[in-house]
């Protein structure tokens, strides 16, 4: 018979074939992916979603969870098992009884009689069979079954979602570092045209060698910062391997890239979109809507201890005993069978019941409760993200202006220079605010693609499943 709802909650499955074909897709997931070194986004984020450590391990609690319920689920399947005993009693226990009792017309005061109690050698078999006929909470267990699939499922599609995320910020970290690398070498590539011009004229003796010195110092410093960004090019590579569950050693090189042109259009739809939040594309708000359904299932099975439970057995056997070892086989044995049919009706359990009830019940209103508190912590997420996007495009569109204003002052400056009206430091002091410029607008960069991130996040945009 079943016992303990902890065991009936997880009896969903609904075929041994289900679980072979289950734990086949997930060797087959398992298996090394393609050499591959070159990766889209989406591209990452499909071979992050097979190879991601933590999400193997949510795919094998799935697994795991259908093998138990395999196993819980032949509960309510027959029950048949087989049974061979023998006992040879080396020193048989003696019955006395009184001499009256074989002889009643013996003395009072006769001896008693002294009988062996049992026989030296006995043998038995048998096969016995039981049956679940009824039990109220193994049915609510089976009626749980496509829920309890359901949650195991969404458990995988929401480490799905902390995976995409991961790789989504780790990709666009390489992309932001390769395009601040690339405008790194141009800066150089102008600084060493300049340190040759006017190298040049202090060979004519236009300039002084100091002024020679103040681009070298600069030049020295893009390469320093170049061999920055290389080493943080390799650990932002490092992280999205890590990410995507890639080995370390493997080369991996990134197909999209970030258009030095970017256009904003992108980012100011989304970031003028300011329709309600879906809570329904939130897997966390799912995840709440199916527990409440487990909730209402552990009240049912309560409610289910006041029926009856009913089993019925059957047992076939034989049994022998001898003097003789070998007289036990040579001589008949002798057959039983008995049916058994067993019906436990509860009546009276001090109260157990109410109070499981009110504690269950309890449990479904705090799920209630954290569905409402989620649905505003999504719209208060929505809109925390909405407003960072709209800052870090703000931002953005700032520094790039900044930009565009430090390269005229470089070209004037040079200019100024080149026709002796300007300094040498003028020229230095203009290649700084540049680069500053740059850097700042990087930083900008990096933020608006990851607000982008949090805000598809919020939404519940940012992957599904049914991708």
């Amino acid at each position: 018979m079943v016992t303990g709802w902890s065991i009936i909650k997880l009896n969903y499955m609904k075929s041994y074939h289900y679980c072979l074909l289950a734990i086949t897709a997930l060797l087959a997931a398992m298996q090394p992916a393609m050499a591959q070194d070159a990766f889209s986004l989406e591209e990452a984020v499909q071979y992050a979603i097979q190879q991601n450590i933590n999400i193997r391990n949510a795919r094998l609690e799935t697994v795991a969870a259908e093998a138990k319920i395999g196993e819980t689920r032949a509960i309510g399947l027959p029950q048949l098992s087989g049974n061979f005993g023998y006992t040879n009693n080396i020193i048989i226990q003696k019955f006395i009884v009184p001499a009256s009792t074989f002889n009643p017309g013996a003395p009072e005061d006769s001896p008693p009689m002294i009988l062996d109690f049992g026989i030296k050698n006995t043998g038995m078999f048998g096969v016995n069979w039981n049956q679940l006929l009824f039990n109220g909470s193994y049915f609510v267990g089976l009626r749980a079954a496509a829920t309890y699939r359901e949650l195991a499922q969404k458990g995988v599609e929401q480490t799905a979602v902390g995976v995409a995320e991961a790789v989504h910020k780790a990709y666009y970290s390489v992309q932001v570092a390769e395009q601040q690398s690339e405008i790194l070498h141009l800066n150089i590539d102008r600084l060493d045209t300049m340190l040759r011009e006017t190298k040049a004229l202090y060979e004519s003796g236009f300039v002084e060698k100091i002024d020679i010195d103040r681009i070298e110092v600069q030049r020295n410093n893009l390469v320093t910062e170049k061999q920055k960004v290389a080493n943080l090019i390799e650990l932002s590579k490092a992280l999205l391997k890590f990410q995507m569950g890639m080995p370390q050693s493997s080369a991996i090189t990134l197909t999209d890239k970030l258009d030095p042109n970017l256009s904003l259009d992108e980012f100011r739809a989304l970031a003028g979109d300011q329709e309600q939040a879906v809570y329904a594309n939130r897997i966390e708000h799912s995840l709440l809507s199916t527990q409440g359904k487990l909730a209402d299932l552990d009240i049912r099975n309560i409610r289910s201890g006041y029926l009856p439970v009913i089993s019925a057995s059957l047992g076939y056997g034989h049994n022998n005993g001898r003097t003789g070892f070998g007289e036990l086989f040579s001589t008949k044995w002798f057959n039983n069978a008995a049916f058994n049919l067993n019906l436990q009706l509860p009546i009276f359990d001090g109260m157990s019941k109410h109070y499981q009830l009110q504690q269950k019940r309890i449990a479904l209103d705090k799920i209630n409760n954290n569905r409402a508190l989620l649905e505003q912590s999504i719209d208060l997420e929505v809109k925390q993200a909405n407003v960072n996007l709209t800052n870090s495009l703000e931002a953005l569109v700032t520094h790039q202006r900044n930009i565009d204003l430090a390269k005229e002052v470089v070209r004037v400056s040079k200019i100024k220079y080149q026709e002796g009206v300007g300094s040498n430091i003028e020229v230095i002091n203009a290649e700084s605010s540049l680069k500053e410029a740059q850097t700042n607008y990087f930083a900008a960069l990096y933020d608006l693609l990851i607000a982008k991130v949090d805000l598809q996040k919020a939404r519940g945009e940012l992957y599904t499943s049914q991708k």
